[in-house]
């Protein structure tokens, strides 16, 4: 059976995965309801772990000391449920398809005009459904590692369902579906579950970039 994450683990996570984000956001990346969310805010924002900005732009955010418990706690989650070994396992077989993942969002929103690179204005329908056709590829590989993490941590039991869901948008002609920042679009999941993967696994993105420097050919 997958192991539960504490509440305040989640919540931790979801101020890490959201940045800066209201109280509902991070109930939803926390997958918790929003008034319980709410409480325990305050209660981190007590023990300064979280804080609240008002002004302009409103939310909640993780204070240095916040990112530190989230990371001992993620790291106790992982030694106290024995997961670490399959979720490193996942995170190394995701790492090996995440660079065909960026090349075909870049790929989406540039194409080739007379050998120039401009944006990918969607008026070629060749081009695009051979982009599509390599982001189920992906898809389709992915799929099987978010599942082995979903049955170890049930935390990642959403992302399976979110990926299909903006592939089936994407397939259907809506394009905004396959990178667009602002919502739960393909690469969105995707990023998140890579950052996920790294901030469950104490890992640093500048660190993970130099590594893979160091092992290129």
């Amino acid at each position: 059976m997958p192991t539960a994450s504490d509440p305040d683990l989640l919540v931790l996570l979801g101020l890490r995965l959201r940045s800066f984000a209201v109280a509902s956001v991070v109930a939803d990346a926390a997958g918790l309801p929003t008034p319980e969310t709410e409480s325990r805010l305050a209660q981190l924002a007590v023990a300064d772990l979280a804080r609240f900005r008002d002004g302009r732009m409103t939310g909640w955010m993780l204070t240095p000391a916040g990112r530190e418990a989230g990371e001992a706690a993620l790291a106790a989650e992982l030694d106290g449920s024995g997961s670490r070994s399959p979720v490193t396992a996942a995170y190394q077989r995701f790492l090996a398809i995440n660079a065909g993942l960026l090349e075909t969002c870049t790929d989406w929103q540039l194409r080739s005009v007379d050998g120039d690179q401009r944006v990918n204005d969607h008026a070629d329908p060749p081009h695009d459904a051979a982009v599509i056709a390599r982001l189920t590829r992906l898809d389709g590989a992915v799929q099987p590692i978010v599942a082995d993490l979903a049955e170890v941590l049930s935390r990642f039991g959403g992302y399976g369902s979110r990926l299909a869901g903006a592939l089936a948008k994407v397939q259907n002609g809506d394009v905004d579906w396959f990178t667009k920042p602002t919502i739960d679009s393909y690469h969105t999941v995707w990023f998140e579950l890579h950052e996920n993967l790294l901030a469950t696994l104490g890992i640093e993105r500048s660190a993970e970039f130099a590594s893979e420097i160091e092992e290129a050919p």
